[in-house]
């Protein structure tokens, strides 16, 4: 009898042991498995202000800083955070469609712990550019120091882990609009080195190239590559342009489609001579343009739930009647000021402030707003990710 039960007492002990064995089997599996629900990691960026969700915050020296008010007006508590919009940037809006986090946050943000930052953050710098010339102009980060600061996360990861993550993440690059608009258009710094923009922008693509090749030895493989907007119909082109009539400047927009077409023309070559690698162009040119010649597609209506209440009757009819109202009724202007050069530091709460900031393509002289931001992601996701 007492045999029995010594050889029953094994037999659920090997049993009990074969489902510890089967549960850290599992638990292991599904710790190496992507947590995400597309599969993908994390998201990484790099560029200018268009991803830069504060990384420029605690560069004093520079005037291309959206660390205050009005900035941020739209965002969670609306606080200023060092995005270049009224809310959220389109990195915001892609990584939670990603199933990866909420928010996509910057690389120097000092409460960003190293877990977080594992999941994808912004390397780029508002004001910087695929030419040296204008980050070191603006009194930024360069594209080159950015590509550094990965490799410094890499490295406090460690391996294995820093080169699974690496090679499995989705990198999102975005730059080049302000060499084109500052350094050539509006402060022609770079016309004696390169006589016509399209040099330049030879340049500037060889420059981006190289830059792309260097995250691709460091283990990147999943690429996004946004091209030019229609440069010619920012407010400041608009503004500083009087000839055209406050138009859109044609001549300046089909210089930013031939730079589009020569950059995808790269990507295609580079991807080619890349085993393992897809390079992604992003055509944020034609959904841009469709809102500048209909903007009655585009924008937010703003929710009831959302009204901020404690304000004047008068304020509070203002978001009610926007709540109802779909569209952007203006393209031309942006909601911070008159247009002319009311960004960074020059945007301002003493300058003159629209009321509904959905309404608006354009937050400042630049940059546009959270409903144009979220717009091109819906666009980028169905596109870009939703068939892959």
């Amino acid at each position: 009898m007492a045999r029995a039960l010594a050889a029953a007492a094994a037999a659920v002990a090997l049993f009990v042991a074969a489902l510890l064995l089967l549960a850290s089997t599992t638990l292991a599996t599904a710790a190496a498995a992507p947590t995400t629900t597309s599969g993908i990691p994390a998201v990484f960026a790099f560029g200018d202000s268009t991803l830069d969700p504060g990384n420029n915050n605690g560069l004093q020296a520079t005037l291309v800083r959206a660390d205050h008010a009005p900035y941020g007006c739209g965002f969670p508590g609306a606080a200023a955070t060092g995005r270049f919009s009224d809310g959220k940037l389109i990195t915001d809006y892609i990584v939670e469609s990603l199933g990866v986090k909420g928010l996509l946050p910057a690389y120097r943000d000092r409460g960003l712990t190293l877990a977080e930052a594992s999941t994808g953050v912004s390397f780029a710098s508002g004001g910087s550019g695929l030419d040296d010339l204008t980050a070191q102009t603006a009194m930024v980060y360069t594209f080159g120091s950015q590509i550094g600061d990965f490799q410094d996360l890499l490295g406090k990861i460690g391996m294995p882990k820093a080169a699974e993550i690496a090679n499995t993440s989705l990198y999102v690059v975005s730059a080049g609009t302000n060499d084109v608009t500052m350094n050539y258009f509006i402060l022609p710094l770079r016309t004696v080195s390169f006589p016509t923009i399209d040099q330049y922008s030879d340049y500037l693509i060889g420059r981006l190239q190289g830059y792309l090749q260097s995250l691709y030895n460091l283990g990147a493989r999943n690429f996004m590559v946004s091209g030019l907007p229609p440069v010619g119909c920012l407010p400041v082109t608009r503004s500083l342009n009087l000839a055209s009539g406050g138009g859109c400047v044609a001549d300046q927009n089909a210089a930013a489609e031939r730079y589009n077409a020569a950059l995808q023309q790269m990507l295609t070559k580079l991807e080619a001579a890349s085993p393992g690698a897809t390079l992604a162009y992003v055509d944020v040119y034609t959904p841009l343009m469709d809102m500048v010649t209909q903007p009655q597609k585009y924008g937010e209506r703003q929710q009831i739930d959302k009204l901020r209440y404690g304000r004047s009757i008068e304020q509070l009819l203002t978001q009610i009647f926007a709540a109802c109202v779909a569209g952007f009724t203006e393209t031309r202007q942006g909601c911070c000021g008159n247009g002319l050069l009311a960004m960074g530091a020059l945007c301002t709460s003493e300058l003159p402030q629209c009321r509904s900031p959905a309404q608006f393509m354009f937050f400042d002289s630049v940059h546009p707003t959270q409903a144009t931001y979220k717009a091109l992601a819906d666009h980028i996701v169905q596109s870009h990710i939703t068939k892959s």
